[in-house]
């Protein structure tokens, strides 16, 4: 599926965008934390929150009294993402940069109000955090769901934009006497910490001593 469209062609470095679903996908699924654009009583405004992609919807999720997921429900948002893989050294200032990769979505979220699909989408959201949690998670009460708003916003308008490799300089600047080159940047989970208000002796769980992302 070509999410393209006028809104998000990519104009500044067009060989830097990307437009499958595939590309736009794997990006969703590895990021945790998106941020979501839109304008509250004409005012622009930017929220970042969890989220997950199930097929061809992303899923956001908040407090019934966030003004700005009331908002949201009522009109087109965007919404980006951003991994940050590198920091890129060049022999100038001008020409450092960072290797990224990052999705833009435009689209109009609805809020899912029947319980069940709401109830399944919050599962979709813990289990995008933290695959294997939901499973050994006592069931969530009714009052809990209905405490919690859902919307989901169809991909259908989307893009990639990725930075990859190496400095590029200015062609005399290969000359200057300075180094340059990339400092990779890793996201790193430290050793899972227990509760010290545990009531019961329960070992670490597989989800969490064996955690990874994508």
């Amino acid at each position: 599926m070509d999410a393209t469209s006028e809104r998000t062609q990519v104009k500044r470095l067009p060989q830097r965008g990307h437009y499958d679903r595939a590309t736009i996908d794997a990006i969703l699924d590895e990021a945790f934390v998106c941020h979501v654009g839109i304008v509250v009583d004409g005012d622009p405004v930017v929220m970042p929150t969890l989220h997950a992609r199930v097929d061809d919807h992303l899923l956001l999720h908040g407090s019934p009294a966030s003004r700005l997921l009331r908002a949201a429900a009522a009109q087109e948002v965007c919404v980006t993402v951003t991994l940050v893989d590198g920091f890129v050294l060049a022999r100038s200032a001008f020409h450092h940069s960072v290797n990224y990769r990052s999705v833009m979505l435009f689209g109009r979220p609805e809020k899912i109000a029947d319980g069940e699909e709401k109830r399944a989408a919050l599962d979709h959201i813990v289990e995008q955090l933290v695959p294997g949690r939901v499973e050994s998670l006592r069931p969530m009460t009714p009052k809990e769901v209905a405490g919690t708003t859902v919307l989901r916003m169809p991909i259908d308008e989307a893009s990639a934009k990725i930075r990859e490799g190496w400095p590029v300089d200015d062609d005399e600047d290969y000359d200057y006497p300075v180094w340059a080159g990339v400092i990779p940047v890793h996201t790193v989970f430290g050793e899972p910490q227990t509760d010290p208000d545990m009531r019961m002796e329960i070992p670490v769980p597989d989800c969490a001593r064996d955690y990874r992302r994508p």
